[in-house]
């Protein structure tokens, strides 16, 4: 078990024996007064001995202890005490480190002088009370200012021996104040205007001594801050760099409790009072720069790590052990398109022993729809924010959707398409810089927005009033197709070919020698949050696809020109692949479909007899299960005068298979 002994007598000090206690180790803290022994709470791995001690005492101590280390945690003007906790140290071949007060900076409204004399000899050309907040072991100094018993106002420690001193001193009554800090901004405005006070007398004691809040006190209330110097600055560690070496220590367990914290839109007005909590009261603030500073500027004051990739914010905790309370500020909600599930769980696999927790937050879609009055629970929601989404897909088949942007042309490219798709006169609102003071929201119509450049942390929320309702069929007719003059894949063969390939709603699909793209067409619209890719090598027939396209507002077809296989190659994987033409080239399009895929869905359509021979030669060489061939034979009615007659169509053979992978 680690061992260490912590003379306790600052704000730092409690912090570090806390801090090791809580990471497994043995301490025993040493303060000086009764006072200090209240500031930490005695239990398993932490004991706490009240009252000064000599030198001979602390080694004896130490001799006890056995400890790894002797953490010097004294106040910047216990001078004596240190030299003593050196040379006891020393004598006992302990290892000794100094842990530092953060230093305030200096003030250039206050009056700075060496020492207790000093700050006497300059009040001595002054008139006004006086609030002395030094202590009282140098108090009998300023007994030789002129009138001090009716200037001075004494602020100290409300021990017996300490009152009696100050009644020694002829201070007493209201003159004297016994109190334990450190204190509040507030409370020390109350004292100066309550005692009518001038000045304020303190030393520099650094952050955790409320330095800081006297001395915006006494701005705040017309008094002049007198600071006595803090002695020639020695040498020790922050306590950041004290953890950072402690936590190296093999026997002390890494015990962190890290926050993913839904902030908001990012203004202090949109967090939680739990997420302000958890940023307050962090060691370290993690998160995409708008967000940690969102986080820092609601009133964090823990150190700023700059990142949102889940393996690098892991790879910096892994690094800096000696960080103990985490927020990690996370934008919205953390359920709602978040990087919070990925995150959460490898910190989890990272810190087993940490403890791991969300906060949700405020999230675009609630804010906004609030803003614009807008109920949303029949609203389809999405997100095309740094991931694929057929958004004019939606738009056609919802009545409302609503949608997370990423970039400055967001609006300006979706009103483009959905223009080009014949849904101009659908209704945007926009809404940009959410809760900022820049916040901008208005309405429009798709057709006015065609121009529109904006912010790219934006999000819309559409109307459609003439939605198209999708089949939940294939099987659309062939005259609803533009034809021209590239060959088309027949009602009836295509309703079952798409059967056979199974498709799922986010699919990966490949249509090879697409002719007039009726098959990537139907594709698109099964797979309407996939990806389509029209393949196919007749410039003419590539220009058909694309007017097919436009007229069914298939936003995720994508037309490559080519012949196959060697216009796959550029492709990303697919998961579906149709092949309606080959070229002679059939063997080659499969062997690359399974090298992108080894499990690809492949279905083939055969006329020729050579086609088939192929097909089946393919089925031979290749791994695949799921082997099935099939003949369609259709045949429709055509009216003769008063006659129907059966003109049949040309058999086809329809070949399905997926890849197996090999292993």
């Amino acid at each position: 078990m680690f061992k260490a002994v912590v003379f306790a007598g600052t704000t730092e000090g409690y912090e570090i024996a806390r801090w090791l206690k809580d990471r497994g180790g043995n301490v025993c803290a040493c303060v000086a007064t009764e006072y200090g022994a209240l500031s930490l709470e005695a239990g398993e791995g932490l004991q706490v001995k009240a009252g000064r001690l000599k030198e001979e005492e602390m080694e004896e101590l130490f001799m006890q202890q056995d400890p790894a280390v002797v953490i010097d945690a004294t106040h910047p003007y216990a001078v004596e005490v240190t030299r003593n906790i050196q040379d006891a140290c020393r004598n006992t071949d302990r290892n000794y480190l100094r842990l530092l007060r953060a230093e305030s900076q200096r003030e250039e409204q206050a009056v700075y002088v060496e020492n207790i004399k000093g700050a006497v000899e300059y009040l001595k050309e002054t008139k006004g009370n006086i609030l002395v907040t030094t202590g009282s072991k140098e108090l009998s100094a300023f007994t030789e200012l002129p009138d001090y018993q009716e200037r001075v106002f004494a602020r100290v420690l409300s021990l017996p021996s300490v009152i009696e001193e100050c009644a020694r001193l002829k201070i007493q009554g209201k003159h004297l104040i016994g109190m334990q800090g450190p204190f509040s901004r507030q409370l020390n405005e109350a004292m100066l205007r309550q005692y009518n006070c001038t000045y304020l007398v303190t030393k520099d004691s650094g952050t955790a001594g409320g330095f800081r809040e006297k001395y915006e006190a006494a701005l705040s209330c017309g008094a002049v801050p007198v600071v006595i110097g803090r002695p020639p600055k020695d040498e020790g560690l922050s306590l950041k760099e004290c953890k950072a070496l402690l936590a190296k220590e093999k026997e002390l367990k890494v015990c962190r409790e890290i926050a993913l914290v839904g902030v908001g839109m990012g203004s202090a007005e949109t967090f939680t009072q739990e997420g302000l909590n958890q940023c307050r009261r962090a060691e370290l603030i993690i998160g995409a720069r708008r967000l940690a500073e969102a986080a820092k500027a609601a009133g964090g004051c823990g150190d700023v790590y700059w990142e949102y990739q889940s393996e690098k914010i892991i790879g910096y905790l892994k690094d800096h052990p000696e960080y103990t309370r985490i927020a990690i500020a996370l934008s919205g909600d953390v359920g709602f398109y978040s990087g919070a599930k990925k995150l959460l769980q490898g910190l989890k696999e990272a810190f087993p022993q940490s403890s791991v927790k969300t906060v949700c937050g405020i999230s675009s879609l609630v804010y906004f729809m609030g803003k614009i009055g807008k109920s949303w629970e029949d609203v389809c929601i999405t997100s095309s924010h740094g991931r694929a989404c057929n958004l004019p897909g939606l738009i056609r088949e919802n009545q409302k959707v609503f949608s997370i942007l990423g970039t400055r042309d967001g609006v300006r490219n979706l009103a483009r398409k959905l223009t080009d798709y014949g849904m101009e006169d659908c209704r945007i609102w926009v809404g940009e810089r959410l809760s900022y003071p820049e916040e901008t929201i208005f309405e429009k119509k798709a057709k006015e927005l065609t121009a529109y450049e904006g912010d790219p942390l934006s999000v819309i929320y559409v109307e459609n009033p003439k939605t198209k309702k999708r089949m939940e069929t294939h099987g659309i007719a062939d005259e609803a197709f533009l034809r021209g003059k590239a060959p088309m894949t027949k009602e009836e063969i295509r309703t079952i070919s798409l059967a056979k390939l199974k498709l799922n709603r986010d699919s990966i699909c490949y249509d090879v020698g697409a002719g007039t793209g009726s098959v990537a067409i139907e594709m698109a619209l099964r797979a309407s949050q996939g990806k389509v890719y029209a393949i196919e090598k007749k410039p003419e027939a590539a220009e058909l696809i694309r007017e097919n396209k436009k007229k069914f507002a298939t936003d995720n077809l994508e037309v490559s020109e080519g012949e196959a296989p060697q216009a796959l190659e550029p492709l990303e994987a697919p998961t579906h692949a149709f092949i309606g033409g080959s070229s002679g080239n059939l063997k080659a399009i499969v062997e690359l479909l399974l090298r992108k895929n080894p499990q690809v869905r492949i279905v083939i359509n055969c006329i020729t007899l050579e086609t088939v021979s192929e097909a089946l030669e393919v089925l031979k060489t290749f791994p695949v299960e799921q082997e099935e061939i099939i003949q369609a034979v259709v045949s429709r009615a055509k009216t003769v005068g008063r006659y129907h007659m059966m003109m049949g169509e040309n058999p086809i053979y329809i070949i399905s298979c997926k890849g197996v992978e090999k292993g």
